[in-house]
């Protein structure tokens, strides 16, 4: 009994012949060993288009990153600039201010409890004298009179 079928890959298989089941086994076989070896190259180019795309996007972070540190580099120049024309600002400012204050130009007053030291001891702080100072601080420690004279220098009324 000839029969002729055709099978999925459309090669003609006739049953009543072994040699022609054999050719169609081995022509279905070369087929599915060509699609498998094309597949392999389609792979193939795949990973490399990936690897290449991988190495493109790493340049691209890497002049990105390049990219802001310029800009921070330029930014922190603009910066160092600023302050230090600022600081010359200020050195040149400083050279013409008076150098020391005079007691015309210094604060002339004390704090409360000072004052109250002071005026019971009987020395009045607009006519301050160095002796009547000595003689008013004789009765409090040394580290009472230290504070008070520093006091007294940082009013301005004492030279």
């Amino acid at each position: 009994m000839d029969i002729e079928m055709n099978d999925e890959l459309g090669v003609e298989v006739e049953l009543d012949g072994t040699l022609a089941v054999e050719d169609a086994f081995t022509t279905t076989v070369e087929r599915l060993a060509a699609a498998t070896a094309m597949l392999e190259q389609a792979v193939e180019r795949m990973f490399e288009r990936q690897g290449e795309l991988a190495v493109s996007a790493e340049a691209s972070v890497g002049r990105i990153v390049a990219t802001v540190e310029s800009k921070r580099e330029v930014e922190l120049e603009q910066k160092l600039a600023a302050a230090e024309a600022e600081i010359a600002e200020l050195r040149a400012a400083g050279a013409s201010a008076p150098v020391a204050v005079t007691h015309s130009q210094g604060r002339k007053t004390l704090p409360v409890s000072m004052v109250n030291l002071l005026a019971k001891q009987g020395v009045a702080v607009d006519s301050m004298e160095a002796r009547a100072l000595d003689a008013a601080l004789v009765s409090l420690s040394i580290e009472q009179r230290i504070a008070v004279k520093a006091q007294l220098i940082r009013a301005g009324l004492l030279g």
